[in-house]
């Protein structure tokens, strides 16, 4: 029995046009290697084409929405430093030097003046240790949440970014065996059309055979605009990913069969989604932090004692003087060490105010943890079904296209001894066409789900994007 590869791309498919034309035969050929698997000329073609993973390592590289997550990633970790600074001593130097013109006149009899110029120069140094701020001890907390959560954050963004390169990739190989599939086809109804102009000429046929293989020409035509334009978006898609049009894509040639997931059960996945999903655990970390901010901000009612220390010097030199004022200079220093208590007694009630709005922030962040815990388990859900569906798809839609060309045979047959029309080959032609190509699309939507549900249970990474090519690749 034939693999899910050689139903889609089996040379079988070279007998679909009505005729032996050796040209069309060839056409078909090309087209059909083009989708999961591939024959010589195909593996020949690819063979300096990038596959899967060189396309996701340059993605790591290029994608400007994970680079965007590392720097953020990195922007975080600095907020430790910063916090703990608020536990730590500090010390602080002031320094200060003038001039000083100094003039004064007393409006006796006779008119008595001063004039003294001098400098003054001095400066001090202030060393505080917090000894009690349950304020910066829970900003400190807070700055630790930060950075576990901003791990979450880059995960999930990583992650995104294979489901991404995946989905965009797949989409090209598939706009592209669509092309092909459509030249195929164009090949295949337009001999069929120039036959059924022989017939009409030398009187075996009517006018409707050619008017039919007419309209069903005109029809593919207007498809091949529209499927090469899904190629370009599919293209521009990549593109905006690796920052450049893609080279020749690595088509599949391993004769790879669907499998069901494993655990193959839907609870254990939901279970672990809801636990384990990146998105919840994002959910989870800031909901942590809203409620240490309810702390912090409760901590505004609270006293504060500090350590302080401090030592300051100033010196005023001497200066030229008149008669009334001699030349002086002085050198001031004092030095002092104490603790230093605050007690916040009454500041316009702003401190309830931010209490009660960092209460209203941590039942939102409640609330987006539910949120986030459903969608994860939606995401569980929908993804384990595609996952088991996809493999019975793949296995019906196989079954299909046998019996799409079957029935197609039977057609053409049919209309050999003049049973059935043209009209009806043309149509079993496309539903033959039709069944490859949702087999193909099929196949691509199982492995996107696939990685969906292991990111939707938290464990997507690096190695599925190499075991898929592995797999797919040989």
């Amino acid at each position: 029995m034939q693999s899910v590869q050689e139903r889609i791309s089996g040379s079988s498919f070279t007998d679909l046009p009505t005729g032996n034309s050796t040209m069309s035969k060839h056409l078909l050929a090309i087209a059909l290697c083009a989708a999961l698997g591939g024959a010589a000329v195909g593996n020949a073609a690819s063979a300096w084409a990038e596959d899967l993973t060189q396309v996701y390592r340059e993605a790591l590289v290029s994608d400007p929405t994970l680079a965007a997550a590392r720097s953020n990633w990195q922007a975080t970790q600095e907020n430790v430093p910063q916090a703990r600074a608020g536990l730590l001593p500090s010390l602080v130097l002031s320094a200060v030097a003038n001039e000083q013109d100094y003039s004064q006149s007393l409006h006796t009899d006779p008119l008595t003046k001063f004039h003294q110029q001098f400098p003054t120069a001095g400066y001090t140094v202030s060393a505080s240790q917090p000894l009690y701020r349950k304020q910066n001890e829970i900003v400190f907390d807070q700055a630790k949440q930060q950075v576990g959560q901003a791990d979450y954050v880059l995960a999930s963004a990583q992650q995104d970014l294979i489901v991404r390169v995946a989905q965009a990739y797949f989409n090209v190989l598939l706009a592209q065996f669509t092309i092909e599939l459509t030249a195929s086809q164009k090949a295949a109804v337009s001999e069929n059309l120039a036959q059924a102009k022989r017939n009409f000429e030398v009187g075996t046929a009517t006018i409707t055979d050619t008017n039919d293989a007419q309209a069903k020409y005109d029809q593919i035509v207007a498809q091949e605009i529209s499927v090469r334009n899904d190629l370009e978006n599919a293209l521009a898609a990549l593109r905006a990913i690796i920052g450049r049009l893609p080279k020749d894509l690595k088509r599949f040639d391993r004769k790879f069969q669907p499998e069901p997931p494993s655990p193959n059960a839907l609870e254990p996945w939901v279970d672990r989604a809801i636990r384990e999903n990146l998105q919840v655990r994002i959910a989870q970390s800031n909901l942590d932090i809203a409620t240490l901010e309810v702390d912090r901000q409760r901590a505004g009612h609270y006293p504060t004692l500090d350590l302080v220390a401090s030592f300051s010097q100033n010196y005023a030199g001497g200066g030229a003087s008149t008669a009334l004022a001699s030349s002086f200079a002085t050198d001031f220093r004092l030095g002092l060490v104490g603790v230093q208590f605050n007690l916040p007694i009454y500041q316009g009630g702003a401190v309830d105010s931010r209490v009660r709005q960092a209460i209203s922030n941590q039942d939102a962040s409640r609330q987006n943890l539910e949120g986030a815990r459903r969608a994860a388990q939606l995401l569980a859900q929908s993804s384990y079904a595609g996952v088991v569906n996809g493999v019975a798809q793949v296995k019906a839609l196989d079954q299909a296209l046998m019996s799409a060309q079957v029935s197609y045979d039977s057609n053409k047959l049919g209309l050999e001894v003049g049973v059935r029309t043209n009209l009806d080959v043309l149509n079993q032609q496309q539903q033959v066409f039709q069944t490859r190509f949702n087999l193909a699309q099929s196949y691509y939507n199982f492995i996107i789900n696939s990685l969906k549900l292991k990111q939707a249970a938290g464990t997507l990474n690096d190695t599925d994007v190499e075991q898929i090519n592995r797999d797919l690749n040989g």
